[in-house]
């Protein structure tokens, strides 16, 4: 968790000016942590998947997950880094039996995750005072799909 926290801190934190107290949350206790290392062990990116409970105050969907704070250094962005950790993140969902996962988007990474599957759906709103999308991907292998 100290690495994910930490990769998080220097994207968002630092990079992004999103204040710390809002950076970290309840949902992290039980959320899914997925973690890329590169072959040095330094950590590259990482990312988190709600389900249960908590992707429900989300999404509003017991059966859809909520990916969320995805961050790569910017050492390793352009390397696939993301596109892997989206993938991991939705095996993990697909594994829990979610059947599509949500997320919301920095309107500058739209075409980042349209080119992995996802299509924006309604209005653009703010997070920490940066333009997202809501977008979302139904999941091959799940139950009905």
């Amino acid at each position: 968790m100290a690495a994910c926290f930490a990769v998080r801190t220097e994207v968002f934190v630092g990079e992004q000016s999103v204040p710390e107290s809002i950076e970290y949350d309840a949902y992290d206790a039980d959320a899914v942590h997925v973690l890329a290392l590169g072959p040095d062990g330094v950590a590259l990116g990482t990312g988190r998947l709600l389900h249960g409970p908590a992707a429900r105050a989300k999404t509003g969907d017991p059966a859809v997950g909520s990916l969320g704070r995805l961050a790569v250094r910017k050492a390793a962005r352009g390397l696939g880094v993301g596109a892997a950790l989206v993938r991991a993140i939705e095996a993990e969902a697909v594994r829990l039996g979610l059947t599509a996962v949500d997320l919301g988007a920095q309107t500058q990474a739209l075409g980042f995750y349209e080119r992995l599957g996802y299509a924006a759906y309604g209005p653009e709103f703010q997070d920490a005072g940066i333009a997202h999308r809501a977008m979302r991907r139904p999941l091959a292998g799940s139950p009905g799909h």
